[in-house]
């Protein structure tokens, strides 16, 4: 059985969801009512994914998100808030949350939200190295410390510059959509993220170019492709 940590300051819904999600979702579920709670219950157990509200007293979610990175960097966040400012969705996801909900929500949708992230999270396990580490050409790209080397030489990237060109060397030498980037990576293929990711791939192009075999080519109307000759 899955074990959550919930960290949610209203004493009702905090366990409304408990009860819903241990029933119907059948997830062994600790509820702790703040920030400071969270973080100690956090240290004192072992968890598979972290549901944190954001608007807490003693500690906010954002900041017990960044404490909890810094002991597992891979475990699962999701954050829950009523602020719905796209200021806060990017800072959620800068901080390396993998999803958001916005209150008010249906109980039924962080449950799917859940079982969908934590299957993602267990079919990365199955393999890891085929998903942390890649060789491109002359290059080898480390997911998980977000570097790529090359003949001694090292490049550090940031973290949406990692998740994009992990992306794409899943689907090397195949189509990577525009909309599977931005859905998988920023969670909303609007008009600014695209933008965004522009940006980044412009940045990953000048990081792999000293290898010709290498390319990062446009598919007009449909999306990417890692080419590796």
């Amino acid at each position: 059985m899955k074990k959550i940590l919930l960290v949610e300051d209203d004493p009702n819904l905090g366990l409304l969801l408990q009860d819903y999600l241990q029933l119907k979702g059948k997830y062994e579920v600790v509820l702790a009512k703040d920030g400071e709670e969270g973080l100690s219950v956090f240290n004192s157990d072992s968890f598979d994914l972290c549901i944190l509200d954001v608007m807490m007293p003693k500690k906010d979610g954002f900041s017990l998100g960044k404490d909890i990175r810094k002991k597992d960097p891979r475990i699962p966040i999701i954050f829950a808030t009523a602020k719905a400012m796209i200021e806060d969705k990017s800072e959620a996801f800068d901080l390396g949350g993998d999803d958001y909900i916005t209150k008010p929500f249906r109980i039924e949708e962080l449950l799917m939200r859940i079982n969908a992230l934590l299957k993602r999270i267990s079919n990365q396990e199955v393999k890891p190295e085929d998903l942390d580490r890649f060789d491109i050409g002359e290059y080898q790209f480390d997911y998980t410390g977000q570097v790529i080397r090359r003949d001694g030489a090292m490049q550090k990237v940031s973290t949406k510059e990692a998740d994009l060109l992990r992306l794409l060397c899943l689907k090397k030498n195949q189509v990577l959509t525009r909309e599977e980037a931005l859905i998988s990576i920023w969670h909303d293929d609007n008009y600014f993220n695209g933008r965004s990711m522009d940006v980044f791939l412009s940045k990953l192009r000048k990081y792999l170019k000293e290898d010709p075999r290498v390319e990062i080519v446009n598919v007009h109307g449909k999306g990417y492709k890692l080419i590796v000759n």
